[in-house]
Parts: C-alpha cells; sequence; structure tokens
C-alpha cells in the first residue's frame, strides 16, 4: 500500500439538485483516477464541519458513498480520513472496511482517528466521552481491529469494548492497511508506530519538520524501523484561475497552499517533500465541484513524485 498522492473529497455543497450529488462525487473521483492520484478519500462526518460549512450542509454517509465509488473507478484506493472511531463499534468497523477491499477488488484502506466533532455525538446520540477516553476506546478498537482484518479470530475484553472469537469473512486480502490521522505526538503518533502502515499528519506545514523527529522517536521506543511507516500531509489547495473563493483556505490556516499551480507545486516540494514526508493528500473545498481542476493539480503533483 502506498499514499502517495490522495484526494480527499470534504463537502458536498455543489449548488445542484440531490439527484445530481452523487454524480458529481463520482465524477472527481474518476477526474482523479485519470489524473494520476492513487487514493480517494471522504471525511467521516454527518454533518459538515466548521471552517468548511454549516453543520447542515449535504454531507454523505462516507462507506455507503466508497462502496458506491467502488464501482464507478477501477484503480484507486478508497478510503475515510479518517474514520471516527466512536461511531461504530470496532467489530462492525472491520466488517465494513472488510466488505468495502471485496467490493473493491482489494483497494481499501481503513483510516481512523479517535474522533473530536463534539456536535454530532451530541446532537446524533454518540457517546463523547474525555479526551482520554476516546483514545483509550481508539486503541481498544484497534485490538480487535487488526486481528478481524488478518482472518483471526479475536477475543478481546476490555474496558470499552468485547469481542469473543470474532469471525470476518469473506476476506479479499490477509492485511488491509490501515492510516490513522491528526497530529498529537503523545497518543495519536504512539499508536500509528504501533498499528499503523501509515500515518496522515494532520498539521501547519511548518511543524511538518518537527513532527517528523517525534515519529521517529515513537517508532524508536517500540524498536520498529520508521521507514516502514508511511506519512503523508493533509493540504487544502487554492488553484488561480478557477474562480475559488479563499474564505475556506483562510480557515485552513497553514495547511492551505494558494496560487498558480507551479507555485502550488514548488511550495509542495520544498516546504513538504524535502523534508521527508513521503505523500500529499489534497482537498479542493473552495473549488467544489470545479471540472478541470482535480486534472492540473494532479499532473503537477505527480510529476513531482514520480520524479
Amino acid at each position: 500500500m502506498t499514499i502517495r498522492l490522495g484526494l480527499q473529497i470534504p463537502n458536498f455543497s455543489y449548488g445542484a439538485s440531490v439527484a445530481d450529488l452523487f454524480p458529481a462525487v463520482t465524477a472527481q473521483a474518476q477526474e482523479a483516477e485519470a489524473a494520476g492520484f492513487d487514493t480517494v478519500l471522504l471525511m467521516d462526518h454527518f454533518y459538515q464541519l466548521p471552517g468548511l460549512g454549516e453543520p447542515d450542509e449535504p454531507m454523505l454517509e462516507a462507506y455507503t458513498a466508497l462502496g458506491a465509488l467502488a464501482t464507478a473507478v477501477q484503480r484507486v484506493q478508497l478510503s475515510t480520513l479518517v474514520t471516527g472511531n466512536t461511531y461504530r463499534n470496532p467489530a462492525l468497523l472491520a466488517k465494513i472496511i472488510t466488505t468495502l477491499d471485496v467490493v473493491s477488488a482489494g483497494r481499501a484502506i481503513l483510516g481512523i482517528g479517535a474522533g473530536w466533532f463534539e456536535l454530532e455525538h451530541r446532537q446524533l446520540g454518540f457517546d463523547f466521552g474525555t479526551f482520554t477516553e476516546r483514545f483509550e476506546k481508539l486503541e481498544e478498537a484497534l485490538q480487535i481491529i487488526v486481528g478481524m482484518l488478518h482472518g483471526e479470530r479475536p477475543t478481546f475484553s476490555g474496558k470499552w469494548y468485547r469481542a469473543e472469537n470474532a469471525v470476518n469473512e469473506p476476506r479479499y486480502r490477509d492485511h488491509i492497511p490501515i492510516m490513522l490521522g491528526g497530529s498529537g505526538e503523545k497518543k495519536t503518533f504512539r499508536l500509528a508506530a504501533r498499528y499503523a502502515d501509515h500515518l496522515n499528519i494532520i498539521a501547519d506545514i511548518d511543524q511538518l519538520p518537527a513532527k517528523l523527529q517525534v515519529l521517529q522517536q515513537r517508532c524508536a521506543e517500540i524498536d520498529r524501523d520508521p521507514a516502514t511507516l508511511e506519512t503523508s500531509a493533509l493540504l487544502t489547495l487554492v488553484v488561480d484561475g478557477y474562480g475559488a473563493h479563499r474564505d475556506i483556505a483562510e480557515a485552513q490556516g497553514g495547511r492551505a497552499v494558494t496560487g498558480a499551480i507551479d507555485q502550488i507545486a514548488d511550495e509542495i516540494k520544498r516546504r513538504v517533500l524535502d523534508v521527508g514526508i513521503d505523500g500529499v493528500i489534497v482537498n479542493l473545498p473552495t473549488h467544489r465541484h470545479t471540472p478541470g481542476v482535480i486534472t492540473e493539480v494532479g499532473q503537477a503533483l505527480k510529476g513531482l513524485l514520480d520524479g
């Protein structure tokens, strides 16, 4: 599994009818595949996030949408960035991601994190708990999920979750890659070093060199070669010439890169790839569904990564 160039689709507010909404998502995924992206990712949220829109703006359930996308694209990997662990029982999540892997013929990646959007939890009835509790839940969940993805039959009894000889069939592969997403050096990075194949670092670009140093320390603590844990950065791009609104980019702060496509590519090379990050996952929320922009971004960044 390699995520070198991913496209996250973070919003579904396209100014069109509901009937036209998923065709627009499909068109973006197909454009990304044709432009050389290796992964397409959706957010696992039920409400739109602050900084991207209002809570009642359109938001599709991620795994239903990914299952449909699996039939619309043939090559790209499919994932969330990232699944909120608090939204699903871990054994159910293992079954969901394994089913996506079967449906997509081996293209699923389990992106997962502790969960953080309190409004969703409160209004929809999910237990939010404390920061510490959410990470306790995540680590327990991973102990169940990893075994199930490998075809084991885990029995587990923890503070938050339990499973007894949990069966997970059918499976397309003996290993489905796991990606953690976040910026927490004490908890997220430690769990990534122990359980993950990939860490998506969600942090300001200026922080990336320091984040990599900490990640190397977390790997050293458990005698893991850091080269075996892939990394990527999540970036918001605003490309000149496509009529984008920059207000969303401003809300993303130090994770936003704006300008002409050659300027964006140069900044990503210098400040992300050259400091040691393996790949990039980009989103284009200000462009909504604008045919052509994904192609331009993909061609520019794929050239950097292939070079």
